[in-house]
């Protein structure tokens, strides 16, 4: 027997989807209130000490929590090949956005601390709000045109044709679910500042963290109002092969009604908790903040991101990427994975080296725990910015 043929071909994409998402979530949980604490940076810290704090509070762990951009991205490149070359290059400008704000943070890490004049830390500390909020923003905005449909098609050979723009991904929508990652990462940023600071910058941070709670809700709820009453969803129409070759345009796909991404829901109850997650932590969060419940918060603030980001998942299934012009052309689990021996040798990869980078990471925060001191700040002593 071959060895890769102890595992179905349709176990192996099912738990690659499941994989794919658990990668986004933790990208999402870790480097999320990284982005959360740049945006807040101008306003939670008010003079050159108390932003060095901010800056500080992130400063060990910020390259660290990038790897799961870099295993979510290379993930999906090996997987699922058809979606990453349709979301690069369809997403092509949205993309650049996100790659200019993560290369401008370090960028502004680095050169912020090297004047003492004001105006130039104040414009690197601009740069450091805008490389959080640039791919919060575009983020969410990719995953709400998810949920519209995306305009392409595929030709008979598998040639991917775009046929949507830039502004194009700028629709109500999708700037609605935009607006939800980042009031999302905010809070989550506040949890984590609330954690690593004291004084007025954990007191200003529990107030901005507060109001990004409630938007957050508020603004995810508004959002699943519209996919309900609004947003049309995609079904299969025709015999599903799990386990057949990879061609979506085998397959037939209809668009259907606002309320179509719902059905999963009634289907399958326990694809509910993914929701529930996402208003219970951001609910939670605020009544954290509130309280001043540091480990509190900053885990149902994790909790809330990790439920809104798996909530698209779960109400898109077994879709992976909707063709808004070719409902045919759609991406699915079942049909844009990559060959039964791949999923396999990457399933071994993963369950190898993943708990590695698990280990390593949790051992860096255990290090690395405790509070930023504003004196040491102030003695320019133990702080890397």
């Amino acid at each position: 027997m071959i060895l890769h043929q102890l595992v179905d071909y349709d176990s192996l994409r099912l738990i690659w989807w499941a994989l794919i998402g658990l990668l986004l979530a933790s990208y999402a949980i870790t480097d999320g209130f990284d982005l959360g604490v740049g945006m807040l940076l101008p306003f939670a810290g008010r003079d050159d000490v108390e932003r060095r704090v901010i800056i500080n509070s992130i400063g060990p762990v910020w390259e660290g929590n990038q790897v799961w951009l870099i295993l979510g991205g290379g993930a999906i490149f090996a997987a699922w090949p058809q979606l990453y070359a349709v979301a690069f290059s369809g997403f092509y400008l949205a993309m650049l956005a996100i790659l200019a704000g993560l290369i401008l943070r370090p960028v502004a890490f680095k050169f912020r601390s090297k004047r003492d004049e004001p105006r130039w830390r104040a414009r690197w500390d601009w740069v450091l709000f805008f490389s959080g909020f640039v791919p919060a923003l575009i983020f969410g905005v990719a995953l709400g045109n998810a949920l519209q449909g995306v305009p392409f098609r595929l030709s008979s050979d598998m040639r991917i044709f775009y046929d949507g723009s830039f502004l194009g991904l700028l629709n109500p929508f999708g700037l609605l679910c935009g607006l939800v990652s980042v009031a999302m990462l905010v809070m989550h940023g506040s949890a984590w500042l609330q954690l690593k600071a004291q004084g007025p910058v954990a007191q200003r941070a529990r107030r901005y963290g507060s109001v990004a709670a409630l938007l957050t809700i508020v603004l995810y709820a508004l959002a699943g109002v519209l996919l309900w009453s609004y947003v049309g969803g995609y079904r299969i129409t025709s015999a599903i092969d799990m386990g057949g070759p990879s061609n979506p345009l085998l397959k037939t796909v209809e668009a259907h009604d606002a309320g179509a991404w719902f059905a999963n829901y009634a289907a399958h109850a326990w694809t509910l908790a993914a929701p529930v997650a996402g208003f219970a932590g951001a609910l939670g969060a605020l009544l954290g903040l509130q309280l001043r419940r540091e480990i509190f918060t900053l885990l149902s603030s994790a909790l809330s991101v990790a439920g809104i980001v798996l909530s698209v998942g779960a109400s898109m299934f077994p879709f992976l990427l909707p063709s808004s012009i070719d409902p045919r052309a759609s991406l699915t689990v079942w049909d844009s994975s990559s060959s039964h021996l791949t999923l396999f040798i990457m399933l071994v990869v993963t369950v190898i080296f993943v708990p590695v980078i698990v280990a390593y990471t949790s051992w860096v925060y255990h290090v690395l725990w405790g509070k930023v001191d504003e004196q040491a700040i102030r003695s320019e002593s133990g702080h890397a910015y």
